[in-house]
């Protein structure tokens, strides 16, 4: 599943040393390279605040609020990784900051959860899905979920950083990434026998 779905980041990487001129210029408050960077990247970055979010509209005012932060703040883009995975960052933040405003009962406190039993792992590589049937599962998953699965799976974040972005314990990352992984595969069968009865 991850192979199939983790593929953004080599993209990023491979665009850092072309893209130098036009991020140059744009620090120089070129707005013609400003149209340029934003037209390479974004329906990446309003993918992944869709992905986050869930909701098309707010998804697309954060994207655009996220390239004038960008804009804004590109003294502070040292040019050490990839513009791209840099811009994501920004977006991912935003995402979650427009969740946390709207939303009370978003939460990534500390709490206990346990691992859910390995034996459950036997029937994953029974089951092969379309990447498109993956992602509008995800949209199904609870939202803290849903969230961490985006940041792992479709942003290619490690544990580490991801606990850094929600502010919890890598632990509690990998933990709660373990249960979303178990329910998305329950979403997956479930969809998968829900659609084989309604075409049989």
């Amino acid at each position: 599943m991850a192979s199939l779905l983790a593929k953004t980041g080599s993209l990023e990487t491979r665009y850092e040393n072309i893209h130098k001129d036009l991020i140059d210029a744009c620090r120089r408050g070129e707005r013609n390279a400003q149209y340029k960077i934003y037209k390479l990247y974004y329906k990446a970055m309003f993918n992944t605040s869709l992905r986050i979010v869930n909701d098309t509209a707010e998804a697309e005012d954060i994207m655009q609020e996220s390239f004038l932060d960008a804009f804004q703040r590109l003294e502070s883009y040292s040019g050490q990784g990839s513009f791209g995975s840099w811009l994501k960052r920004i977006v991912v933040n935003n995402s979650l900051d427009s969740l946390r405003r709207s939303k009370d009962t978003v939460s990534f406190e500390e709490e206990g959860l346990e691992l859910p039993e390995s034996g459950e792992e036997s029937h994953e590589a029974e089951i092969q899905f379309q990447v498109q049937e993956v992602l509008k599962a995800i949209q199904q998953l609870p939202e803290e979920y849903r969230i961490i699965i985006s940041l792992f799976l479709l942003e290619g974040y490690d544990h580490d950083e991801i606990s850094e972005i929600l502010n919890i314990s890598n632990q509690l990352s990998r933990t709660r990434y373990s249960r979303a992984r178990h329910k998305l595969l329950a979403i997956l069968k479930e969809n998968k026998y829900r659609n084989a009865f309604i075409f049989n």
